[in-house]
């Protein structure tokens, strides 16, 4: 090995931007170098043509990183690894034929077929359906011009800036490498390390620590592109565009401890959920909407339009609704269909388009080689969950591993011209309806900087927060502290309420007397943060007209209990749109008062009241006595009561009520014949009792 030392010092030059920089040779042991040995100047961006220009292929740094990262792990997705999904149709309802030439979005009353994916991020296929965590949002539609990939998340930013952060941002949020856990789970040191060293982070964090991070349902989740793309006309006009997905039964949640005992009850909850939604002909629906804005608008905006860690406010930009998704079918094999299928961003048809957003940049390249690393081939396109499947696929492209199709002829080239001696020639390329990439004028060097116009990491993290009702700030506080106590390393915290005190002095303070600790000063901010106008459609609470379709009610019942009154509470519940489960000490189920046998949808101890979004409690003077010696039945009471959901009783059940510590409010119904009280108060949460069963930040 050469000697680094030169003339006699300790030094060794190594190359720079504009003239030499001196380094030690145990600084240099310390360096970080690509697997081959080449120092890397800088591991915070990756190269671009200009500032706000596309990133370039040239970038070995990048591409190495984010390959190495692809190959991490096989047969199971990285991230996104425990999903779920159904086959469904898209159907335009408003054509977008002004902005873009894509059919998808110009043929009004056509419907395509899809396939969707949901998933959580952090968790490995074996995980659980409920933990804090970001929810994969990916659709597939097989479109008359190719295959269209949507591949986004629950909530409409992300965590970094620039894809050359992802393997980091990743690594961080996983289990930590010594130990192997926690799993699917960021409450611990690793993530906050990350998270208070990169500011950029601030405003996913809030979205990540609000209410949307513990969903009720996948059927209840809202769905973002996250990436700013472009349509493109049949002029070559171009407009950025963002897209939504709004659930028609409205954004819900859970609480935290509700979420966690959903864990432990049914760690498939929201598989089975909407696994037996579409199975009972209850088929979840999305509106699909576009956030449409021209260059010049874009320019004008607070913040850049191409910054992942952005959103732009429904209020400054509002949402235009041009189509519906419905899931009606499950797949008929969950490892060829929902394990196989792969979603490439790359996956476009003329008329759309991406933008240089550096997040975006990076996942065109890293999405096509995680699947070359799950699949094992470069024909996992050929598996019938991917195949295009509203036209024909075809191309010169031959063999390889698992090759199905038998290509005939001898051209497997292009140009030729075989077709001049009546022999088939093959596909030929299509200038006219062929897809297209926005001309773009490019300047500047080539380099790795980031934007001034992302700079800006705590504005719309504030707007965010200060968007909230004051039952959501609370939940917000109270899961940082939450997530802050799990982390072992004081000056972490410390580094995390001090980028806390740029997105909300009073945030700082409720976390900061959560953990009881004192507040640092705040951390120095790139760009002071500015306060920009509260965004209500941000909220979950009050966003969503009370509704109890798509939610179930358990009704518990005993021997000797009055079966017209089961019946008028189930009749009251299914008109309102909900659905019934009838939980019964045993899973025989329980003898009427009659003498009739009512069969049990659930046993009381296996099927607790987490699992659900109200109860009622139709039980006799004797099968109370029995329940008030038996826990499940106490807990059962107790957590619904404390979840803050619809109680409704026969006066029966009010000494269970008396021990579960149950006490009157508007949703605690007696239930009396052909009252709609009990359906209506089912339909929400009381919020108001949250002060009264746990202590928030």
């Amino acid at each position: 090995m050469a000697d680094l030392k030169t003339g006699g010092s300790d030094t060794a030059s190594l190359p720079g931007n504009g003239g030499e920089l001196r380094q030690t040779a145990a600084a240099a042991e310390k360096r970080l170098t690509t697997n081959h040995g080449v120092p890397v100047s800088d591991n915070q961006n990756s190269l671009k043509g200009g500032e706000r220009g596309p990133t370039l292929l040239e970038d070995f740094v990048l591409r190495e990183k984010i390959q190495h990262f692809d190959h991490e792990r096989i047969p199971e997705r990285i991230v996104h690894a425990r999903g779920s999904a159904a086959h469904g149709f898209f159907e335009l309802t408003q054509s977008l034929e002004e902005f873009t030439s894509a059919r998808i979005l110009t043929e009004v009353g056509a419907k395509t077929e899809v396939f969707a994916r949901f998933s959580t991020v952090a968790g490995g296929a074996g995980s659980v359906d409920t933990p804090r965590d970001v929810r994969g949002f990916a659709v597939k539609f097989y479109t008359k011009e190719g295959n269209w990939d949507l591949v986004g998340n629950d909530i409409p930013v992300f965590f970094i800036q620039d894809a050359i952060k992802f393997p980091d941002l990743i690594h961080a949020v996983k289990m930590e490498a010594d130990r192997g856990y926690p799993q699917a789970a960021s409450a611990h040191d690793t993530f906050w390390d990350f998270i208070g060293l990169m500011p950029e982070s601030t405003h996913m964090v809030m979205w990540a620590m609000s209410d949307r991070g513990i969903p009720r349902s996948l059927r209840m989740i809202e769905g973002f592109g996250v990436n700013t793309f472009r349509l493109l006309n049949d002029r070559n006009e171009a407009v950025f565009v963002k897209f939504h997905w709004r659930p028609k039964l409205g954004l819900q949640s859970t609480c935290w401890d509700e979420a966690v005992k959903i864990a432990g009850a049914d760690p498939d909850y929201h598989r089975r959920d909407l696994y037996e939604a579409i199975a009972s002909g209850d088929f979840p629906e999305w509106e699909f909407g576009v956030q449409i804005v021209t260059a010049e608008e874009a320019d004008a905006l607070p913040f850049d339009i191409l910054d992942a860690t952005k959103l732009i406010p429904e209020e400054m930009v509002p949402i235009r609704f041009v189509g519906r998704l419905v899931l009606n079918r499950n797949p008929d094999n969950f490892f060829a269909e929902t394990e196989q299928v792969a979603f490439l961003p790359t996956n476009m048809p003329p008329g759309i388009d991406v933008s240089e957003d550096p997040l975006l940049q990076g996942r065109l390249f890293s999405y096509q080689d995680t699947q070359l690393s799950r699949l094992g081939t470069v024909n996992f396109h050929q598996l019938p969950i991917n195949q295009a499947k509203g036209c024909p696929f075809q191309n010169f492209q031959r063999d390889g591993k698992m090759q199905t199709q038998v290509p005939t002829g001898r051209a497997n080239y292009e140009p030729n011209s075989l077709a001049n001696f009546g022999e088939a020639g093959g596909p030929r390329e299509d200038p006219a309806g062929g897809f297209r990439s926005y001309g773009l004028n490019l300047d500047g060097s080539k380099v790795r900087l980031r934007a001034e116009s992302f700079a800006d990491h705590y504005s719309q993290a504030r707007m965010f927060y200060r968007s909230q009702t004051p039952i959501e700030q609370a939940h917000i506080a109270t899961a940082i502290v939450f997530e802050l106590s799990k982390v072992t390393i004081p000056p972490v915290r410390l580094r995390v309420l001090a980028n806390l005190r740029n997105v909300d002095e009073d945030l700082a303070k409720r976390v900061a007397g959560g953990l009881n600790m004192d507040l640092p000063p705040s951390s120095d901010a790139a760009v002071p943060p500015i306060d920009m106008e509260p965004s209500p459609a941000l909220r979950i609470v009050g966003k969503y007209p009370p509704s109890l379709e798509g939610r179930a009610v358990a009704i518990l019942v005993t021997d000797g209990v009055d079966g017209t009154a089961i019946d008028d509470v189930a009749k009251m519940v299914e008109a309102a749109g909900g659905t019934v489960k009838i939980i019964a000490p045993k899973i025989g189920g329980v003898m009427l008062e009659g003498g009739n046998k009512l069969p049990a949808d659930g046993q009381l101890a296996g099927s607790p009241s987490v699992l659900f979004d109200a109860i009622a409690l139709v039980v006799s003077e004797s099968g109370t006595a029995e329940l008030l010696k038996d826990s499940a039945a106490v807990d059962f009471v107790q957590d619904a009561f404390v979840h803050l959901k619809a109680i409704g009783f026969v006066p029966a059940a009010q000494p269970l009520l008396d021990k579960a510590g149950v006490t009157p409010d508007e949703w605690i119904v007696a239930l009396k014949k052909g009252s709609k009280e009990f359906a209506k108060a089912a339909a929400t949460r009381n919020w108001e009792r949250e002060d009264q069963v746990r202590t928030l930040a």
